[in-house]
């Protein structure tokens, strides 16, 4: 393997705001043209330090990633719309906007919905749902008929052999990235990090990479978080850059079984408890929010693990799953969440996460892929700490599970399948090698990164695909 060039990045995080209050004011207010050019004349005056620069320009990018996500008009919102309601009227749009099943932002003075919200509508709305399942029946998805199937054999299993892993699955990973023909001018460097396996965990072993359509690639440490296989390669004219890897791994599923009385006192003067129950803004912050649900959800109970369960429940019950915009153009995502009632899987798992640290209950991030038969999809969980199991997964996205068997509804809380593939273990981390600019997403990583020296190409510069093969 060649040596590569590393670089250096100037921050991780991005701030959410600038120091000037004018630009502030014109992005709340949605005058993206006017604030973008206000940034250009502070930066055209100069004196500004590295970090300060960085941060402007992202404001400029941050504004072009929203424009990206909110581009349907209300004719195309309607147009979808009449599918299920023929006669649809103004009045209904301005009200489905009000209760914030509508996302929508104005820009420029111009009104223009997140590209998914018409069918989110049919997700977040209990009216609009209800109406589309008279419409097209009531069907389970694929991956709910297979976990409630697949999850009770999991339990049997576990309870049988009294043990917490059980039925290895072992899975081959094709993982492509391709680079749009002439995203960069031809001859230059394309830097490209994918998304790889982390080791050191029970219900991940036996990583073996297979193939790299590359001589000069770097895995990086599993001390770094958001773990990778780094690449580059040379652009050719008219034709797109393609990096891809194969690998083998095997996943375990694990049932811990969790009693609530089992669960002990915490030792709260430890290092891992305050690292792990504090704030961590922008995303994990006890707004005045946070404070009145967590009192509403929690009430009076005193035992973690109790507190944990209704935490979960509550997440379940009155957070719909929906189509997420991209997290770099969100200031505070479990603010968001509860701000407007729905998420997708990471949405809900930083909720999870900043409830349950206000609680006392030590939380942490993680990441990956979904891979089961059928339903390969980017996905978000945590890990819950309990004193006298250890770290134990949780998946608030996943819920509760279709049974009257309490072990199986409860599963993914303590408890995970063998299709996790674990790539992270925090949010918005170092890549190695770093990057030079600003990624084009800022928490998680699963999809991958590229860039070349002239800037970060963003997600409409390239796309990726994985496919599985279950070996046994």
């Amino acid at each position: 393997m060649k040596t590569l060039i590393m670089v250096i990045c100037f921050m991780t995080i991005i701030s959410a705001q600038t120091k000037y209050q004018d630009i502030n004011e014109k992005i709340s207010n949605g005058d993206f043209t006017k604030a973008s050019k206000l940034i250009d004349e502070i930066i055209l005056n100069g004196n500004l330090s590295e970090t300060e620069l960085y941060n402007l320009n992202f404001e400029k990018e941050k504004m072009d990633r929203i424009r990206k996500d909110f581009r349907k008009t209300e004719k195309d919102i309607i147009e979808y719309i009449k599918n299920y309601y023929p006669d649809i009227s103004g009045t209904d749009i301005k009200k489905w906007e009000e209760d914030g099943s509508l996302e929508y932002k104005v820009i420029d003075g111009e009104k223009y919905y997140f590209n998914r919200s018409h069918t989110n509508l049919f997700r977040i709305n209990k009216e609009a749902k209800k109406r589309k399942i008279e419409i097209e029946g009531d069907k389970k998805d694929k991956l709910d008929e297979f976990l409630e199937a697949y999850l009770p054999e999991v339990i049997n299993e576990a309870k049988n052999k009294n043990v917490s892993l059980v039925k290895p699955q072992k899975m081959k990973i094709n993982y492509k990235l391709t680079v749009d023909a002439d995203a960069v001018p031809e001859g230059e460097i394309i830097r490209c990090w994918l998304p790889f396996p982390r080791k050191g965990y029970k219900r991940q072993t036996d990583i073996k990479l297979i193939s790299v359509n590359s001589g000069n690639y770097i895995i990086a440490p599993n001390s770094i978080m958001q773990r990778t296989i780094y690449l580059e390669k040379e652009s050719v004219k008219g034709e797109p850059t393609v990096f891809e890897y194969s690998l083998e791994f095997t996943g375990l599923n694990e049932w811990t079984g969790i009693q609530v009385d089992s669960v002990k006192p915490y030792k709260t003067d430890s290092d891992l408890y305050k690292e792990f129950t504090a704030e961590r803004a922008p995303h994990i912050v006890f707004t005045n929010k946070i404070k009145d649900l967590s009192k509403e959800i929690a009430g009076d109970e005193t035992n973690k693990f109790a507190i944990a369960k209704k935490i979960y429940k509550w997440i379940n019950d009155n957070i719909p799953w929906a189509g997420a915009r991209e997290y770099s153009t969100i200031d505070n995502i479990s603010d968001y969440c509860i701000t407007n009632g729905h998420g997708d899987c990471g949405i809900k798992t930083l909720t999870f996460m900043t409830l349950a640290r206000y609680n006392g209950i030590p939380t942490k991030w993680q990441s990956g892929w979904m891979l089961h038969p059928g339903s390969l999809n980017l996905h978000d969980w945590a890990e819950m700490y309990l004193e006298g199991y250890g770290w134990v997964p949780v998946d608030q996205s996943f819920g509760l599970t279709d049974s009257d068997d309490e072990d199986v509804r409860w599963f993914f809380l303590g408890g995970l399948d063998a299709y996790h593939f674990i790539v992270n273990d925090d949010y918005s981390s170092d890549l190695y090698p770093a990057k030079i600019y600003p990624r084009s997403e800022t928490v998680d990583f699963q999809r991958g990164e590229v860039e070349w020296k002239g800037g970060n190409l963003y997600f409409d510069k390239w796309d990726y695909h994985m496919d599985v093969e279950y070996l046994n």
